[in-house]
């Protein structure tokens, strides 16, 4: 007797692999030295990663706790705003000094003002933009 095998006809989806606490880690030190390279202040720091002034000055010390799906959340944004910028400008300064910029597709308010507003939707909303501008999805 034949077995057919079924065969799928919708597509599944890719889903992502879980962001590994290394993973996690090795964004949070590059995210430091963006930070550094953007200008941001310690206090705009633990907003845009949504951690207490304190938790952030232990982490950035070298005491880093665990990062959660929330955090490895913005660290990726924060990753893929600096890739974008990073093709949208051929000199890395320029796109450094973009984040204080500002802009009109923030109602006049620079990219470092919206991602300070504390949310992580206001991360991928800078994200999203830079994307776009770049002609990624």
């Amino acid at each position: 007797m034949v077995q057919l095998l079924k065969v799928e006809t919708e597509p599944r989806p890719f889903v992502p692999e879980p962001i590994s606490d290394a993973e996690a880690a090795a964004m949070f030190r590059a995210v430091l030295n963006l930070f550094r390279l953007w200008g941001v202040s310690e206090d705009q720091a633990a907003v845009i990663l949504d951690l207490a002034p304190r938790t952030y000055a232990r982490w950035k010390a070298g005491a880093l706790g665990r990062i959660g799906r929330d955090g490895k959340a913005r660290l990726s944004n924060l990753m893929g705003i600096h890739k974008a910028l990073r093709l949208i400008f051929r000199e890395p300064a320029r796109g450094y000094a973009w984040i204080k910029a500002a802009n009109q597709a923030f109602g006049g308010r620079s990219a470092l003002e919206v991602m300070t507003g504390g949310e992580l939707t206001d991360l991928m909303r800078v994200r999203r933009y830079l994307d776009a501008e770049r002609g990624g999805w």
